[in-house]
């Protein structure tokens, strides 16, 4: 039989083009392969449902938090409260505020009213850190540990003035949690908050950074202390978290979460640990706080104050009053005096002042000094006891009687002032001034914050007799710079202001 040549394959021939496109195939297949980074799949990774898991070789590097958590969630507590509270006509109640809307004012009566927060325990004695306005007026303290078991609790004391509260359980094999040193905390360092926020959702952990510190005139929910110096964190803090531990890296407790901001997100408050810690030992030796005083009321030097005083100074505050009968008075301190060191440190915040003289022991003479007329002066002042009747006889205050006509009055840079009567300096308590009887709308002294019935009793240091030495004082106080510094009485406090005199 006869056979066309040109169809004939030899075998030979037949075996290598085979052997070339299952080469041509395979190096197809790798370059497809590393293009949509395929993965061979074993037996072993596949599952009865035909999906499959990783098993990578790699160990997946733990979160720094789990230890942090490890150490501390087993310490903080949940604080369950019940607290005697008026309602009625006083009351802030949200609910009552409800009822009068449609019912009208009732009488008060006395109720139980829930509420809840966390705290920690800082030894193996049961003691547990929290926040004054989370146990006041309680008449029953519950605390649950995070193992699930329940104490009753006392309180051993409380201060209002920092917001710092110290309660104990008494119980077996307690876990604490270990105190760190808050003046080494530095702004970025980790935070990370723990406690029982909404009063359920118990052991939540919220983790950010130090946003910033020595926070202070902050208006707080539940009763605003008088001693601020607070740690402010982005670590999520909410109404419950009040009282639980804000922990360092290293899980220590740094402070203690105290407030938040309800209108921004991602803002939060906690009192220093050292402050607290300093409260605390305090309240367990003591059951209360003794806190040293002055006796005068105080300002920031701005730059604006210091030029019009017409001195040069990197820091300090000015005495704006000194209370008759207190260690300033005593020590020989004046009014417009400068305070720039004291006890050998140099002053450079009002509200840090304030602290240090406060944690003073009652009773120590300490080295002061300051600035008068431009020179310093050096000497030293016993500080006494902060009678909590002196201060408040000297907060707020009434505003007098109604202003009689006034003889004689003067309009300059915005402000109409007039002579004051006998009478009137006798209700104020001062022995000279003029009173602001008109404040011309955006004028200097109105973006000052100047009102009408302000009593300005100096400018520049100098006392104002008269409504026409007013006038001559804020002159020659033009000639010398660009403000004048007024020393105002306003509600039974003096306070300085400083006044454009530019326009």
């Amino acid at each position: 039989m006869n056979h066309d040549g040109s169809r004939r394959i030899t075998p030979r021939r037949y075996y290598l083009g085979a052997a070339l496109l299952v080469l041509v195939g395979l190096v197809i297949g790798l370059g497809l392969s590393a293009g949509f980074n395929w993965q061979w799949v074993s037996k072993a990774e596949k599952t009865s449902g035909g999906l499959s898991t990783s098993t990578g070789a790699g160990a997946v590097p733990e979160s720094p938090f789990v230890s942090v958590v490890d150490k501390a969630l087993p310490a903080v507590v949940f604080i369950d409260v019940r607290k005697n509270v008026d309602s009625g006509a006083s009351s802030d109640d949200p609910q009552d505020e409800l009822f009068r809307r449609f019912f009208g004012d009732q009488p008060k009566r006395q109720q139980r009213v829930p509420s809840s927060g966390s705290g920690f325990l800082v030894d193996d004695q049961g003691h547990i850190l929290t926040n004054n306005h989370v146990v006041s007026n309680a008449s029953d303290i519950t605390v649950t540990l995070n193992d699930k078991r329940t104490f009753k609790a006392t309180v051993v004391g409380t201060d209002p003035e920092t917001d710092v509260a110290v309660i104990k359980i008494e119980g077996d094999h307690l876990p604490y949690l270990k105190l760190g040193d808050s003046d080494g905390v530095r702004v970025g360092d980790w935070a990370i908050a723990i406690g029982n926020p909404l009063g359920m959702l118990r052991g939540s952990v919220t983790v950010g950074v130090i946003s910033a510190r020595g926070r202070s005139d902050l208006q707080i929910f539940g009763g605003t202390p008088n001693f601020q110096d607070f740690i402010q964190t982005d670590a999520s803090i909410n109404f419950g978290n009040s009282g639980g531990p804000l922990c360092n890296i290293r899980g220590e407790a740094i402070g203690i979460n105290t407030a938040i901001n309800p209108s921004g997100q991602g803002i939060g408050f906690a009192i220093p640990m050292n402050l607290a810690k300093h409260v605390a030992d305090q309240l367990l030796a003591h059951g209360k706080v003794a806190r040293a005083w002055l006796g005068v009321q105080l300002a920031d030097l701005t730059p604006e104050i210091a030029e019009g005083f017409g001195i040069k100074a990197d820091g300090g505050v000015v005495i704006s009053s000194v209370l008759k009968d207190q260690p300033a008075e005593r020590a020989g301190l004046r009014r417009n005096d400068v305070i720039i060191e004291f006890d050998g440190q140099p002053v450079t915040d009002l509200q840090k002042f304030r602290l240090r003289v406060a944690d003073t022991a009652v009773g120590r003479r300490v080295p002061i000094t300051v600035l008068r007329d431009g020179k310093k002066i050096s000497t030293a002042v016993t500080v006494g006891p902060r009678d909590q009747n002196v201060v408040a006889s000297n907060e707020g205050g009434g505003g007098g009687a109604a202003p009689a006509e006034p003889a004689k009055t003067t309009d300059i840079s915005g402000l109409r002032v007039r002579d004051m009567t006998p009478e009137e300096k006798s209700q104020s308590d001062v022995k000279n001034g003029v009173i602001v009887s008109d404040v011309k709308e955006d004028s200097a002294a109105d973006d000052a914050g100047l009102s009408p019935n302000d009593v300005i009793e100096e400018v520049g240091g100098k006392p104002v007799q008269s409504a026409a030495g007013f006038t001559q004082l804020l002159k020659d106080a033009k000639a010398k710079g660009k403000h004048a510094v007024l020393l105002v009485h306003r509600g039974g406090n003096t306070q300085f202001v400083a006044l454009p005199l530019s326009q």
